[in-house]
């Protein structure tokens, strides 16, 4: 069976550890920390990035940072990881769902307005797969209205909206190195500071509420409690090993995209007859080969289409089921039917296997799988459900 995901290592992860190790000081903010650090903000132009346990833990902080209070209305799309409305949640938020747009699966920018009420304290774009939201339309909304944005990029380290960064178009954006990420240090994340009016309180809550940050660089003469906050480092054997993933970014990108071009092409007969949609990339998005997706004609041929493609030995699986349709999104208040394309969509998406480290024979081999699948009883879908 190949695998949907694999662990990667791309160079010297192993030995950075050790070196960490062999150096006796594994707490977070290291030099291992330190270098990400450096490394982030020369090469994606942010004012100020830092590392974090998980990229929950980064959207926690942006949420303190933003003040968010009890009452306060923050929008963001409902197919997501729950991290995205649970930091904003645990600070006493309320919730509200946008629907998605049927071709990149982003938040539908021309719903959010209809949405905002006085109450509303943020937007949260998502980048689903890497390929970027709207950013020059959601951020004229978030002007107008005086609104914070906090990109959530989990799936976007490294692609591009329009020539710039993801991540950094926000008051604040935030990166995933989980596992499944295309950059992995098992678990992590980091936040990214593009507003200079937050990084010296993104530094203190970082750290446990202290200044000890600006203790260690000489600014004050001891450090002290002085905001709230939580212990967001990283230890330095995960810096270390992100390190090792960093050192070979554009490799891991070439690599990903490849594979990603490979099913794309592979699927263009399968997009002629109407069995599948292949992932749809908006002129001046650069994308980064986070996940290959497509779309089914309904949930009945997905389901036969990821049983066919286990059956033939590729571990194909679907994705999120959209927050407002699961059992916290029904406590919230929402139901079946309140945001119609994320509901269908979600039905009809399958993931294929990508990682760094497919050889090439599994790359052929689920090529010529997925391009093989014949649905039972196929009646072709009306052009209007693609």
């Amino acid at each position: 069976m190949i695998p949907f995901n694999k662990t990667h290592i791309a160079g010297k992860e192993l030995y950075y550890i050790a070196e960490a190790v062999l150096r006796g000081d594994l707490k977070g903010d290291g030099p291992f920390t330190k270098q990400c650090h450096d490394f982030l903000q020369k090469t994606f132009d942010v004012k100020r990035a830092l590392l974090t346990h998980s990229c929950t833990a980064a959207l926690e902080m942006a949420a303190l940072l933003t003040d968010i209070r009890e009452g306060d209305e923050v929008i963001m799309p409902s197919f997501t990881f729950s991290s995205t409305a649970n930091a904003f949640l645990m600070r006493g938020a309320k919730i509200i769902f946008c629907d998605i747009r049927p071709d990149t699966l982003n938040i539908d920018e021309a719903q959010i307005e209809q949405h905002i009420t006085p109450r509303t304290k943020a937007i949260v774009p998502v980048h689903y797969a890497g390929v970027g939201c709207e950013m020059k339309r959601i951020l004229e909304i978030a002007r107008q209205y005086q609104l914070s944005v906090i990109e959530d990029a989990a799936h976007a380290i490294n692609a591009r909206y329009n020539g710039q960064w993801l991540g950094t178009f926000g008051d604040m954006g935030t990166f995933s190195f989980h596992e499944t990420k295309n950059y992995s240090s098992g678990e992590g994340g980091a936040l990214l500071v593009n507003n200079p009016e937050y990084i010296e309180r993104a530094e203190i809550i970082r750290e446990k509420g202290t200044n000890r940050s600006q203790f260690f660089r000489g600014e004050v003469d001891k450090y002290s409690w002085v905001d709230i906050g939580s212990s967001y480092l990283p230890s330095e054997i995960i810096a270390a090993f992100l390190r090792g993933q960093l050192d070979h970014l554009e490799e891991i990108n070439q690599e990903r995209l490849h594979i990603w071009q490979s099913y794309y092409q592979a699927l263009e007969s399968l997009e002629n007859l109407e069995i599948v949609r292949r992932p749809v990339i908006p002129a001046g998005c650069e994308h980064n080969a986070h996940m290959f997706y497509c779309l089914l004609p309904d949930n009945e041929t997905r389901e036969q289409f990821i049983n066919y493609c286990r059956s033939q030995g590729v571990y194909a699986v679907f994705h999120y089921v959209p927050l407002h349709t699961s059992p916290m999104g029904k406590k919230l208040g929402y139901s079946q039917g309140d945001l119609p394309i994320t509901e269908e969509w979600s039905q009809r998406i399958v993931r294929l296997p990508l990682y760094c480290g497919l050889a090439q024979s599994d790359i052929d081999k689920v090529c010529e799988v997925v391009s093989g699948f014949s649905p039972e009883n196929r009646i072709a879908p009306s052009v209007a459900n693609f």
